[in-house]
């Protein structure tokens, strides 16, 4: 199982020391490689952390928001395939989407023997106010789909800043832990405890969602505009269409995949069942009539109970068939079984899966959709 950790980050934040600091104080025994999303001819970090030998797959040809998808999948399959290490990191150029990001690790999550890990977000405390005017959507999803914001140059700041950055932070983001202390005074080892402690399977697909709408809006943009594909990217009218790829370190992202994402650690294909509840193939990519998606909502439970695999059959064959519960636009879960074994579940719009997975820590139920009853879910799930 290799784990992948997304250090995400606005220009200048720190991404690179604090990457530094946990190679050189917690990842010490592990085999790391650490992928960078950088422009240019020369990727400026590289060099920088060679010195603690760590095998770095720069990614510098090309306009990245234009190509990423088939060549990062690629790398991370020849960057697994090669060095079979325990942990990837990835350090996205500085204008980039974490939930783009997310996506395309999700992707190879259902190929690979994977784990989306840490999602932490980089943030310079002095700028933050500033950048989350100047910069709108771009600054603000790395802290909306981060479950680890770290703060740097904290020991610069006033508590009056301190304290406003904080609010900022959780008024983007109240489920992500927000590390505040100077990176001087915390080890390694105590901010790792925290990004792994911090696994939310909501956060993962609220992200996935919204950048399979993206994806949706991005196609509709350029429908019938090929001339300018592969310079003005139209994501939600913000204010970086009219920068040209190649000279801006601006990674737009890798839409338009709606994957399964988390814990394929119990690659047991051999006990996937997966069904189209109304006969016809289906376009993940594309809800049918449900365009709840721009306003979409979420419920999520933790729960020890168990279930049988008819149990959630039922449930998923429910959702698939009705709106009683809402506009359910996913679900997804990991739960124990009765028998002691654990059930992995995947849900679009008219198809689900099941299948045998690893045990989590606890079992786990998300659904995405828009309208959505919650109390009714509760007992739909018997967890009520």
């Amino acid at each position: 199982m290799t784990k992948i950790d997304i250090i995400s980050g606005f220009l200048g934040a720190g991404k690179t020391t604090f990457i530094k600091k946990m190679i050189d104080e917690v990842f010490t025994g592990e085999k790391i490689v650490l992928i960078e999303n950088e422009f240019g001819e020369v990727g400026i970090d590289g060099g920088f952390l060679k010195d603690a030998g760590i095998e770095i797959t720069e990614m510098n040809s090309g306009c990245i928001c234009c190509s990423l998808v088939g060549d990062f999948g690629r790398n991370l399959h020849e960057v697994i395939g090669k060095f079979h290490p325990d942990r990837i990191l990835i350090e996205p150029s500085g204008v980039g989407k974490l939930s783009d990001v997310m996506k395309s690790v999700i992707d190879v999550e259902k190929e690979e023997d994977v784990k989306l890990n840490g999602l932490v977000t980089v943030v310079n405390a002095l700028k933050a106010s500033k950048q989350m005017k100047a910069f709108g959507e771009f600054f603000n999803n790395q802290i909306a789909y981060a479950t680890t914001i770290v703060l740097s140059r904290t020991q610069k700041a006033t508590p009056e800043q301190l304290e406003l950055c904080v609010k900022q932070m959780q008024a983007l983001n109240p489920k992500a832990a927000v590390i505040t202390t100077p990176w001087d005074s915390i080890k390694g080892e105590q901010i790792l405890n925290v990004m792994e402690g911090q696994d939310s399977l909501e956060m993962k697909l609220l992200a996935e969602q919204h950048a399979k709408k993206e994806a949706k809006a991005h196609a509709h943009h350029h429908h019938g505009d090929e001339d300018h594909h592969a310079h003005d990217h139209g994501h939600e009218g913000h204010a970086h269409d009219d920068h040209d790829c190649h000279c801006h370190d601006h990674d737009h992202g890798h839409d338009g995949q709606d994957h399964a994402h988390e814990d394929h650690d119990g690659h047991d294909h051999g006990h996937n069942h997966a069904h189209d509840c109304h006969g016809h193939d289906h376009d993940h990519g594309h809800d049918g009539h449900h365009h709840a998606d721009d306003i979409f909502t979420s419920w999520g439970r933790e729960t020890p109970h168990k279930f049988s695999a008819g149990q959630i059959e039922d449930v998923l064959k429910t959702l698939c068939e009705t709106d009683d519960y809402g506009t359910v636009l996913r679900a997804k879960g990991m739960v124990e079984n009765v028998n002691g074994s654990w059930i992995y579940f995947d849900m679009v719009p008219g198809e689900y899966e099941v299948r045998e997975g690893a045990p989590d820590y606890t079992g786990r139920l998300c659904v995405i959709g828009a309208d959505l009853d919650e109390h009714r879910l509760e007992e739909l799930f018997g967890i009520a």
